[in-house]
């Protein structure tokens, strides 16, 4: 399968790259947990990369053409069924492509790997709301997101509006979707763009979307966010919700808005979780199936 992968980016002449898998910031994401690392000759800590996409994006804006890349990352308080501390990442970035184009690309990929010629949707975030739980999630009160939330068995009286919304599409949402299809979601909340522009068209919404298949996420796209400025207040918004949280705080990566102030091109860009395609390829219940080492096993 990751012989397919090279050959499916060879064919479109997008150039494999390699970025370091220590690096120097982590990310600021309230939903990702870095991993330290602690070298005996050297003060600071360094952190073990949750996602190349910000180094891929410094190359990006160094000028490089459209670039993939098939890596391990790792990443904190993910183990279950479908997590692994450790997993591949196959990550691509196109220059110039539109959010529609990107989702093509990566359905043409999902399907080699699967080995199936399967169907695609596309669907908004609103739209999936309110085909499985009949609710608008722009619309819908805050009151009326906790009500839902603790029907379904997430019962914390203080949890705010994104907090919300990301357990139910998690638990209640995303589960459903993708039975026998490809299923796109995207327009997410601009509240959740994380790396991703604003819909100029409707900036509650943000040009965001992932996949799911069968149940399972498979990826997370973005139409790229080039303001280095936009990128600092979220890395700041950031920060003031891990605080929330009671999550530890770090500095946005000043390399990545180093870049970003350079000139980052017209892009769109995804990770896909190869292990999860392999678990779906292969009728695997459990993503250890697939992996050689799982992490206990390390």
């Amino acid at each position: 399968m990751l012989e397919q992968t090279r050959r499916f980016f060879a064919s479109r002449n997008v150039l494999e790259v390699d970025t370091p898998i220590v690096v120097g910031s982590p990310v600021t994401d309230v939903h990702i947990h870095s991993a330290e690392v602690r070298f005996p000759d050297v003060q600071r800590p360094y952190f073990l990369h949750t996602s190349p996409e910000y180094a891929m994006k410094r190359l990006l804006a160094a000028g490089s053409s459209d670039i993939f890349q098939i890596c391990h990352v790792v990443r904190g308080l993910e183990r279950g069924k479908l997590h692994n501390a450790e997993f591949t990442l196959i990550e691509w970035y196109r220059i110039g492509f539109s959010l529609d184009q990107l989702m093509k690309e990566v359905a043409s990929l999902t399907r080699e790997l699967l080995g199936r010629s399967v169907e695609s949707e596309q669907l908004t975030y609103r739209d999936a709301f309110l085909r499985k739980l009949r609710l608008d999630p722009f619309a819908a009160s805050l009151s009326e997101l906790r009500k839902t939330a603790r029907v379904a068995g997430f019962d914390h009286p203080a949890a705010e509006r994104d907090e919300l919304l990301d357990f139910l599409m998690a638990s209640c949402v995303g589960p459903k979707l993708g039975r026998g299809s490809l299923s796109f979601v995207h327009r997410y909340p601009a509240s959740q763009a994380a790396l991703a522009q604003l819909d100029a068209d409707d900036p509650r919404c943000a040009l965001r979307f992932e996949l799911y298949y069968e149940g399972v996420e498979l990826a997370n796209g973005f139409k790229e966010l080039a303001c280095s400025i936009e990128q600092r207040v979220r890395f700041e918004q950031d920060a003031h919700e891990r605080r929330r949280r009671g999550l530890p705080e770090f500095p946005g990566d000043e390399n990545l808005l180093a870049a970003l102030e350079h000139g980052l091109p017209d892009c769109a860009g995804v990770a896909v979780g190869f292990d999860r395609v392999a678990m779906l390829a292969t009728q695997a219940q459990h993503i250890d199936e697939v992996l050689p080492f799982p992490i206990e096993r390390a």
